[in-house]
């Protein structure tokens, strides 16, 4: 998903494991056509290990018009939600609410760079999730790796 900045000039994309709630985030400063999301999104899940590349659930915004050249770098499918549908993408959504708490609406997101969100990503990613038994994001995705 994208968490979008003052007058819809900046975003940040926001990419959530599904099973272990790991954040990482991508930094978009000038803008976040199809393109540029697909530029920042590829390198992004690609840091992911391949067991958990399983598929990509986005809503249905014109960022992602680019779907196909993402699928073909990645080889991870790309599935949307149906529209006015955003349970269908919970965990991101609800992430998104938390990066709210660093990044408030009307902000400017361009004046933040990749190590300010790196900084946030790694703070959400220590915060234990009632949903995660209240282990962290990122004590689940060590787990997980572990386990392989």
């Amino acid at each position: 998903d994208l968490i979008v900045g003052t007058r819809s000039e900046s975003a940040i994309v926001t990419l959530v494991e599904r099973s272990t709630r790991y954040v990482m985030l991508g930094h978009l400063p000038g803008g976040h056509t199809a393109e540029e999301v697909r530029a920042v999104l590829v390198p992004l899940i690609g840091s992911l290990p391949r067991h958990l590349r399983g598929s990509l659930t986005w809503d249905q915004g014109c960022e992602m018009a680019a779907h196909n050249q993402f699928t073909v770098a990645t080889g991870v499918p790309v599935y949307f939600c149906d529209p006015h549908s955003p349970w269908q993408r919970g965990s991101n959504e609800n992430t998104n609410g938390l990066l709210r708490q660093y990044f408030p609406k009307g902000t400017d997101l361009s004046v933040y760079g990749p190590q300010d969100l790196e900084l946030v990503a790694q703070k959400l990613n220590r915060r234990p999730r009632k949903t995660l038994d209240w282990k962290a994001p990122a004590e689940r995705l060590r787990d997980l790796l572990i386990a392989v």
